[in-house]
């Protein structure tokens, strides 16, 4: 097997991933290995150690947000969103065109530039997706919409304009801030990327969210508890090991493994040192006495404190998990509290992973192994409901072809357009035998007199496109276009992409791209009696005559790439 060349590091610079750059370094003989981090200042403080540790590896390091695009990446999100343009293109980003969003990501770029091996995500993208504090924004917003309300009903126009600003405000930044979007289009990227620079694995130290401890966890990150922003980066952890899952099932990708640290991992360095919160230093103040009546006053203003100097502790540095004083290092490891595992001890299980060994501890994999698969007794019963379905379509003269509910448009489409095949063909060798401009007129004839037929195709939401492209037999919805407006121009760029995604398409064009897909179906079929069972492939159609639902799951596998690996 080729060794793995170059290594991408993702949060390299962490806790956890720098025991796991040095045990790469160690084990696996690296001609490469990029360090990703957020700071710039972490990661050359770190290539500075490695670099004399190991002199045989070319280091190279990167710093930046990687969920945002390459233009903001140096720039913290929190002055993102004060600006109105800005918060535009965060929602182009995450909401718009994502060709367009791939173009312009750090992720992706950074993986185009390096190209690597194997990229080993330590980022905790759990949290970094979902503590963006939505709860108290959406609570913020509530209050504010409820204030919209009383100036609106006392008509106060001064009021209301500078109040639109600070609504619009936060109902964008809420758009912005919701975790599944944010999460999804971060696994596409990261995806398609590795696809693009042909990555062999992907391995993701994930979290649990609360260290192993379950809903009655009495510990959070300085909120109280109850804390809704445990929950949801927990909710999301785990979302984002169910992405992974469907990226491991997915073909012509990397292998994807992910690691879940059931504990709470530490530690970096115990010291004597300043507390900082959010990368800025902490300061002791003067107290105040202050009568408890009124109102209480959450956070007052520091000029109005004597300040005493930095705060300073002797404590526990846990890398991304904070910086903890004895007491609270000693509670929360304690036994049968959240305990905790070492980095190192999950660098070990990284390197063997990447080795390929059977750690036990990949969670896709576990997943894998736990999933109910499809079974023999379906298989059989498969063939009774099709039976059975065949024979209640005869005795009521109906057509069971599609709803539509079962998406895209695309799969009813295909469905009636091979239906209408089936119906005045029969065969595959007919329908690549007759002229395509012949089977046009006869399938838009055929239709002219099938009333039921027509117009259940056109009711459904598929429309159906004449054999002259001039004119759309449609009932009173369109599934495709998809879109939130009730009109759209029309060109001819778009009738063809329209066509192609969900309309029944007359076209001889269409009719001729049918008569290659069945003559490759065909091609197939002269191997079933010479090779035995290796002849059925995702290539092979068997029957002779055209059967719709398999003829669709052929294109799917074939020309889709829409089939299951496992």
């Amino acid at each position: 097997m080729n060794r793995d060349r170059c290594f991408l590091i993702l949060g390299g610079a962490g806790l956890v991933g720098s025991q796991v750059t040095r045990e790469i370094a160690r084990q696996l003989d690296p001609r490469k290995i990029v360090v990703a981090s957020l700071f710039r200042g972490e990661v050359r403080e770190f290539l500075h150690d490695i670099r004399k540790e190991f002199p045989q590896v070319e280091f190279v390091g990167a710093w930046g947000d990687v969920f945002v695009r390459q233009e903001f990446s140096l720039e913290y999100r929190r002055r993102l969103l004060q600006s109105p343009r800005r918060r535009e293109m965060l929602y182009e980003d995450l909401l718009g065109n994502l060709d367009e969003a791939y173009e312009r990501s750090g992720l992706v770029q950074l993986i185009e530039q390096h190209r690597p091996d194997v990229v080993v995500d330590g980022i905790n993208t759990a949290t970094a997706i979902s503590y963006q504090d939505v709860t108290s924004l959406s609570q913020e917003t509530h209050d504010l919409l409820l204030q919209l309300q009383q100036i609106v009903d006392h008509q106060d126009l001064d009021a209301l304009a500078a109040f639109g600003r600070q609504l619009e405000q936060n109902v964008s930044t809420l758009l912005l801030s919701q975790s599944v979007p944010q999460l999804i289009r971060h696994v596409q990227l990261l995806h398609r990327a590795m696809c693009q620079v042909g990555t062999r694995l992907y391995l993701k130290i994930g979290t649990t969210g609360t260290g192993g401890m379950g809903l009655n966890i009495p510990y959070t990150h300085s909120e109280d508890k109850p804390s809704a922003r445990l929950m949801s980066k927990t909710a999301v952890a785990f979302a984002h090991t169910g992405l992974l899952f469907l990226m491991a099932r997915t073909p012509n990708g990397p292998l994807v493994k992910e690691l879940k640290p059931a504990a709470m991992i530490g530690y970096r360095r115990v010291s004597y040192q300043t507390v900082k919160r959010r990368g800025q230093p902490q300061f002791r103040f003067e107290s105040q006495d202050q009568p408890l009546e009124g109102q209480l006053v959450l956070r007052g203003d520091e000029l109005s404190y004597g300040r005493l100097g930095k705060l300073q502790m002797a404590g526990v540095d846990t890398g991304e998990n904070g910086f903890f004083a004895r007491g609270e290092f000693e509670a929360i490891t304690h036994l049968n509290q959240m305990e905790f595992v070492t980095p190192e001890e999950i660098a070990h299980q990284v390197v063997l992973e990447v080795k390929g060994s059977n750690t036990g501890y990949d969670v896709i994999a576990g997943i894998d192994s736990s999933v109910m698969t499809p079974s023999y007794r379906a298989g059989v019963l498969r063939q009774t409901a099709l039976d059975k379905l065949a024979r209640i379509e005869e005795e009521t003269q109906s057509h069971s072809v599609a709803l539509g509910q079962l998406g895209p448009p695309e799969l009813s489409k295909l469905l009636f357009e091979a239906y209408l095949l089936k119906l005045n063909y029969g065969t595959l060798r007919q329908v690549v035998r007759t002229p395509a401009g012949e089977i046009a007129t006869t399938l838009y004839t055929f239709l002219q007199t099938q009333d039921v037929l027509r117009t259940t195709i056109t009711s459904i939401g598929v429309p159906i496109l004449t054999p002259d492209g001039e004119r759309l037999i449609r009932g009173p919805r369109l599934n495709i276009p998809e879109s939130i407006y009730r009109e759209l121009p029309v060109t001819a760029e778009d009738v063809d992409l329209w066509a192609r995604k969900g309309w029944v398409d007359l076209r001889p064009g269409n009719i001729t791209a049918w008569q290659e897909r069945f003559q490759r179906m065909r091609r197939t079929q002269h191997m079933l009696h010479t090779r035995g069972t290796s002849s059925v492939t995702l290539k092979t159609y068997l029957p002779e005559t055209i059967e719709i639902g398999a003829v669709v799951a052929w294109i799917f596998n074939n020309e889709v790439q829409g089939y299951r690996i496992k």
